[in-house]
Parts: C-alpha cells; structure tokens; sequence
C-alpha cells in the first residue's frame, strides 16, 4: 500500500512539475522518479529481509539503483542541450 500512495504522489508531483518543461527535461525527471520507485520497492523488500546480510545488499542495490537513475536521467540533459546548441 505504500508503494502505491508513493507512486501516485510522485506521479502526481511529476505532472505538476512537467508544466513548463521541455520533452527532454520531463524524459530525465520520468527516469529518476522510476528509478526512485524502483529503489523504494529494493528498501522495502529490504526491510522484510530474514537477515542483515541480505537487507545490507538489498539496501546497497537500491542505492545503485537511484545513482543509475541519476546518471540515466544527467546523460539525456546532456544530450538535449546538445542538440539544442547543434540546432541553432
């Protein structure tokens, strides 16, 4: 159930903040928000873990999970900007 209310809230922000955004800006933003969700999901398997070893490695996939989201998410600004100064 958290998952769910977390998902619509972040789909609910993400509307919110794609008002005045370019295509390239909502593509990175819907990137990092799977991403996001993705890790919440790993964190709460994490939780449920029967030891700490692997709630320990489940935590740490998820915090890959959300840097790749990240890097994902720069390297399509990235290329946007660069089409846009190729462009004018």
């Amino acid at each position: 159930m958290k998952i769910i209310v977390k998902a619509a809230g972040l789909a609910c922000f993400a509307a919110l903040a794609a008002c005045n955004q370019t295509a390239t800006e909502n593509k990175a933003d819907n990137i990092e928000a799977t991403a996001e969700n993705q890790a919440d999901m790993i964190e709460e398997q994490a939780d449920n873990a029967t030891n700490d070893v692997v709630e320990d490695r489940m935590e740490d996939q998820a915090d890959q999970v959300r840097q790749d989201g990240e890097n994902k998410a720069e390297a399509v600004r990235e290329a946007g900007e660069d089409a846009a100064e190729n462009s004018h």
